[in-house]
Order: structure tokens, then C-alpha cells, then sequence
């Protein structure tokens, strides 16, 4: 990556400095049993948080450093540290003054949307290994390219698709694959929220708590408003990805997975901003549905603003197959019933889970998820969610959404890692427009 072009401030080295002095053996560094992995956290206003409370039960884990733009969200994450450590990690403003620090082995990124995939390549570039939050990129182009930083820097990146980390759910993938019911050609998912409105913005001075700069990084510039930070980012297509990357990729990730499918060759999307007359950019409304090579398909449904659950669920899928059904509702469960509708089996993890927080799951099914990427970092064992399956089921919702804005169906080409085929203002949206020298490269 040419990290010059891309870096404005702090004190970068070239790009493989280093790299050469540390002992990797495939992806990972050799570790002694009582050596640490030396984590940072980029993000701690939300989801970060989570990822606190998970590393932290994690042996041989320390979080060293909390980089957040914000005074506030970053103190949030500092005292939880010490909550739970008794140990005060160092404060970071910047997460890229932290990248060529030699005790750093790896980054945990939960920053907006438009952060996810330029901070995985400089992390990558700078040698240390990446858990990154869904979706793994902002468009397409990025995940692209976020892979091939993967590949060239030979590092651990697992996107934040806990499920494939799930006992119960890989346990029923594993039957489905193995034909519990039958042939599996079509799945329907769904999730259901009641966010309300976020107003007409207006345009004020930014709070002495945030640099707006760097929290706005690789996107274009944008003025200021009272309703965008801290959450409502995700509904506007500057930094956002709404609701199908924000919430749906979990259920697409898992309805591909369960149908054994990869690119899709037809992709229709039917919705907008429906419930509300307000900001919101991206669709609170939105049907998404998938084809695919083998006479196979996928329906998702996004409901922004509704909340009536579906299944008894606010979200789940449900995989079809010719002799049988299996359904989860959101969590570490299924229910798989024969081609008569009788129920053949029932598996349910113990703990409640609230599968519309926005924070997570809960500790102890994040938890399965980041030792997963630990044990990559120090044993080289396999990553559940490693970004380039990642990658494939982002680009589904990002495809959704292209559709959803072009305002048609999209033809795609399955042999060509989806890219879009014969509309030029479709492909357009493959990219973005960056902020001048912010243009991530491998």
C-alpha cells in the first residue's frame, strides 16, 4: 500500500518496515505460552465496548490502547479497561500513530462504516493482524481490495460475523450440508427494529469533544450536523450502509452459507424511506432478493421502523430445502422439521439473547468469535470469518443497495466475483469518491 499518499498525519514508517524482524510462520507470530497478544481498539462509543468485554476474558490477551476521535467515547473505553483489568491502556486520538508501535500484534476496528476497510489495509500494511467489524467495506472496491492487503501483508483478518462461530448454529450448517433436509434452494431472512425518526439536521459547530476530521477520515467532507453522530451516520450513503450491511449481513452471511453459494448472477432490491420524512438517506424498507447459479435464491426483508417480529423473532432465517425445513430465530438456535412439517430436532443455547441490540449478541456469543481470531494470531488456527468469505456476503448488501439506489435489477456475473454486467451507472457505485489524498491503495 502506498501509505504515504494515504496518511495525512502521524508518524508512519514505509510500509514493510519491520516485518522482516518479527518471526511469523504462516500468517501468525510465535508465541510463548506466557507471551501476550497485545490488542488496540479503534472505536469505543458502542460496539467497541463489546469488544472490551470479550478480549478481556480472553487468557494472554491485554488491551494496550484505546483510539477513539472522541473524548468521550474514548474515556468510555479507557475506564471500562481498567474496570475489568485494574490496568489503564494508553489514550489514542489517532489509531495510526499506534500501528508501528512493536508491541502492538493487532487491531479490533468498531468505527463507522466508511473506516472499517482503510483502516484493515493500513493495519495490514503496518504489519499487525485485523478484527474488523461487519460490514468488512464500504463498497465493493474495498472489500476487493482489503483482501488483496490481507494476502500481500500475509495477515489474520476476521470480519465480525459472529455466527460462523456459533456451536449450535456451525452444528447446523453441518447438517444441512450433510442433507438433513434434503436440498437446500431457498432461504428468507429478516430483521425488525422500531428506530424512530432523526430530524432535519442542523448545521451547528463541532463539539470541542470530536475532531470531525478524523472521524470523517477517507470520505468526502461534509458540514457538521446534530443528528449524525453518534449513531445516525448509518443511514446516510457518505458513511453509512444502512440497514442491509448494518444488520442484514448477518442473516444473508448465514443464508449463503447454508445454501453453499458465492456470487449471485441476479440481484432486485424494492424499498426506500418510507416510514418518516426526515435525513434519512439509505432505506428503512427494503426487500432484497438474490439469484444464483443451480436454481438457488435468497430473500431478505429490512424493517428499519416496524418491529413486528416475524417467526416470533425481530430477526432469523429460514433455509428450504425438498425434504425438510430448518429455522433459527437470530441466535445460537435452530429447529429443523421434515418435509411434514414435524419437528425433528430443537437446539437452543441456554442464555437469552436480545438479537436486536445493536451493541451485540452478548458476551458469551461474541466471545466464541474472538478467541476464534486469537487463535489465529497465535496458533494459526483457521478464521471462521475470514475476510474474503466476509467479503462475499458484503457484497451482497452492498449489491442490495446498488440496486436499491440505481433503481433496478442488476445482472452480475458469478465467475467474475459479481461484478456488475452491461449498466455503467450501476458500476459506478462499485467505488466512491474519497477525500483527496485519503485514496486507500494496495
Amino acid at each position: 500500500m502506498e501509505r504515504r499518499k494515504f496518511i495525512k498525519t502521524g508518524t508512519m514508517a514505509a510500509a514493510g518496515a519491520g516485518l522482516t524482524a518479527l518471526n511469523f510462520p504462516l500468517f501468525g507470530r510465535s508465541l510463548a505460552p506466557a507471551d501476550k497478544v497485545v490488542i488496540g481498539i479503534m472505536g469505543t462509543n458502542g460496539r467497541g465496548l463489546e469488544h472490551i468485554k470479550s478480549f478481556t476474558k480472553i487468557p494472554n490477551v491485554e488491551i494496550a490502547y484505546i483510539c477513539d476521535v472522541e473524548d468521550v467515547a474514548r474515556a468510555k473505553g479507557i475506564d471500562l479497561v481498567e474496570k475489568l483489568t485494574g490496568k489503564k491502556p494508553i489514550a489514542v486520538t489517532d489509531f495510526r500513530k499506534i500501528l508501528d508501535n512493536k508491541d502492538l500484534d493487532a487491531l479490533a476496528i468498531a468505527a463507522p462504516d466508511h473506516w472499517h476497510a482503510p483502516a484493515a489495509m493500513l493495519t495490514c500494511a503496518a504489519g499487525k493482524h485485523v478484527y474488523v467489524e461487519k460490514p468488512c467495506s464500504h463498497n465493493p472496491e474495498e472489500g476487493e481490495k482489503l483482501i488483496k492487503a490481507a494476502r500481500k501483508y500475509k495477515r489474520h483478518v476476521q470480519m465480525g460475523d459472529q455466527r460462523r462461530s456459533m456451536p449450535r448454529l456451525m452444528d447446523a450448517m453441518k447438517q444441512i450440508h450433510e442433507g438433513v433436509i434434503g436440498n437446500a434452494y431457498f432461504a428468507k431472512g429478516w430483521y425488525a427494529n422500531n428506530r424512530k425518526p432523526i430530524g432535519i439536521g442542523k448545521k451547528i459547530t463541532v463539539p470541542s469533544s470530536l475532531n470531525w476530521d478524523l472521524w470523517q477520515g477517507p470520505a468526502p467532507r461534509e458540514d457538521y450536523r446534530d443528528n449524525l453522530v453518534h449513531y445516525n451516520w448509518h443511514w446516510f450513503w457518505n458513511w453509512g450502509t444502512g440497514e442491509a450491511c448494518n444488520n442484514g449481513t448477518h442473516e444473508i452471511d448465514c443464508m449463503r452459507w447454508a445454501l453453499g453459494v458465492d456470487f449471485p448472477t441476479k440481484v432486485t432490491s424494492a424499498g426506500g424511506r418510507f416510514s418518516a420524512k426526515d435525513d434519512w438517506q439509505t432505506p428503512d424498507t427494503q426487500v432484497i432478493n438474490f439469484e444464483f447459479g443451480g436454481n438457488k435464491a435468497i430473500s431478505w426483508e429490512g424493517i428499519s421502523c416496524n418491529n413486528y417480529s416475524v417467526q416470533g423473532s425481530g430477526r432469523g432465517f429460514v433455509i428450504y430445502g425438498d425434504k425438510g425445513t430448518l429455522v433459527n430465530k437470530g441466535g445460537d438456535d435452530y429447529k429443523i422439521y421434515d418435509a411434514g412439517n414435524k419437528l425433528l430436532v430443537e437446539s437452543k443455547d441456554a442464555a437469552t439473547t436480545d438479537t436486536i441490540n445493536p451493541l451485540g449478541p452478548g458476551e458469551n456469543l461474541d466471545g466464541y468469535h474472538f478467541r476464534n481470531f486469537i487463535n489465529a494470531v497465535t496458533k494459526d488456527e483457521p478464521l471462521n470469518a475470514e475476510v474474503a468469505e466476509g467479503h462475499k456476503s458484503v457484497l451482497l448488501c452492498h449489491l442490495g443497495n446498488i440496486s436499491q439506489r440505481a433503481g433496478r435489477t442488476l445482472h452480475c456475473s458469478a465467475t467474475e466475483g459479481g461484478k456488475i454486467i452491461n449498466d455503467k451507472d450501476a458500476q459506478k457505485l462499485w467505488t466512491r469518491d474519497y477525500q483527496p489524498g485519503w485514496e486507500p491503495k494496495v
